[in-house]
């Protein structure tokens, strides 16, 4: 891609030249990277596996194995990146591999659905704690639509200040999540810990079952690496800059929940940490009161906003991969002449989370997104195995320093995991699979008209 400046000095161009400016180092990039994964989940999800399965052993086990899982995918999407480091991220992916029509409904999805669901139910989640907070006496729609505005303002300022904004934020989330461990291990002496076994139940189909359900909240607590790539088109030297992020964004993040989730065990023990919803606001008021508590909330309150800061700044460049194919809107493809970057599409996506978030059905739209977004995870993996034979046919290798380790089985247990998700989530929410799988489907009749429209 031609990342050099436009040029505009010819006076008879009605139009000139405009491209996404490769703006974002391998700091911003590792931010993007962390920032994706943590929102507000961290501070609260712990619980729900503490209720699957009850041991601390079983409880930090699911977490490590979903940062492996996690990591896996990451290198997987390393290597994608090396290959096809285009705008767009996984829709390129899918369009290179598959079919125009597979990455247009991934897109579809995404608008509709699995991105903007996400950051309605996070915008709310901001919206709850700042009032909390401040007391000011404003419904939770309207402030959750005043930070959707100013994180979308700033967005459109172009690349550079949108990323800027992000990667404060999601320093703030780690010192937010250093300060929760520092202060349930220094100033809060725990349960005393008994030997215990492992396991709480026997080697059996029920036990698997139960680590199952644990694995499946934690797997999407390590989801939203891969928004990153969206952004490949602004990354200075991709190639290099989006594997080293990836896989140090995900090494860290990992880092972070395994953290959280020991001061969790440790101060509150695997029953009282199944027994209470918000368990890291129990571990600071344990460690500091009251204050502890609001401390926390704060600290919640800024990884909502950083998780929207870094959904505004990525999942726009989707929409506009589409509209540069002809598969949208024609505008949504448009570049602000100064700043470079696609305003229409970041205003249509904060248009539609608001719509979303004030319609109160931000809850019910987030249900859809698990079997919706894993579906995709595996599909995107699959990738791999396409370009690495397609790399063996034409004998033209990727560079060397970019791929997924142990392949092909290793990538054929990614997508495993991802599938099984989906089958778990299908079996236990199978209305709700059923309405995220059918807005799936819609995309692919909708695909064929802007075909039609396209070609005429």
């Amino acid at each position: 891609m031609n990342t050099s400046a436009p040029d505009s000095a010819r006076p008879d161009a009605s139009e000139p030249t405009r491209v996404l400016l490769r703006r974002l180092g391998l700091f911003d990039a590792t931010m993007l990277v962390m920032g994706g994964i943590v929102g507000s989940g961290i501070f609260i999800n712990p619980y729900v596996v503490a209720r699957q399965v009850h041991t601390p052993f079983l409880i930090l086990g699911a977490w490590a194995a979903g940062g492996v899982i996690a990591l896996g995918g990451a290198f997987i999407y390393a290597e994608l990146a090396v290959l096809r480091p285009e705008v767009g991220g996984q829709y390129a992916y899918l369009r290179e591999a598959y079919h125009p029509g597979i990455a247009f409904v991934y897109g579809w999805a995404l608008l509709l659905v699995t991105q903007t669901g996400g950051m309605a139910a996070v915008a709310v989640t901001f919206a709850r704690y700042f009032v909390e907070l401040t007391g000011i006496a404003l419904r939770d729609g309207v402030v959750a639509t005043l930070a959707l505005a100013v994180l979308t303002a700033i967005n459109c300022l172009g690349v550079k200040p949108g990323a800027r904004v992000q990667s404060v934020l999601m320093v703030l989330k780690i010192v937010t999540i250093a300060v929760l461990v520092l202060c349930g291990w220094l100033l809060f002496r725990g349960p005393q810990v008994h030997p215990r076994p492992a396991l709480d139940r026997p080697v059996s189909l029920d036990l698997l079952t139960a680590i199952g359900a644990a694995m499946t909240p934690v797997l999407f607590a390590y989801g939203g690496w891969q928004t990153s790539c969206f952004v490949a088109g602004e990354v200075i030297k991709p190639q290099r800059n989006l594997p080293r992020a990836l896989v140090a964004g995900v090494l860290g993040v990992i880092a972070l929940y395994l953290a959280v989730n020991w001061i969790c065990v440790r101060d509150l023990g695997a029953g009282g940490l199944a027994s209470t919803t918000t368990p890291a606001s129990a571990v600071m008021r344990l460690a500091l009161g009251e204050r502890g508590a609001a401390l926390i909330a704060l600290g919640i309150a800024i990884s909502t906003l950083g998780f929207l800061s870094q959904s505004i700044l990525t999942a726009p460049r989707v929409y506009f991969a589409m509209a540069k194919d002809g598969l949208f809107f024609k505008e949504v493809a448009w570049l602000h002449p100064r700043t470079h970057v696609p305003v229409v599409a970041i205003v249509l996506q904060g248009v539609w989370t608001t719509v979303i978030a004030l319609s109160g059905r931000y809850e019910q739209i987030l249900n859809y997104v698990v079997s919706t977004d894993f579906i995709f995870f595996g599909l995107t993996a699959t990738c791999l195995f396409v370009f690495r034979r397609r790399e063996r046919q034409q004998a033209t290798p990727a560079p060397r320093h970019a791929r997924m380790p142990g392949h092909p089985v290793t990538t054929a247990l990614f997508v495993a995991a991802c599938w099984l998700v989906v089958i778990a989530t299908a079996y236990k929410y199978p209305a709700n699979s059923a309405v995220g799988w059918t807005i799936v489907l819609a995309g692919i009749p909708v695909y064929f008209l802007w075909g039609r429209r396209k070609h005429s």
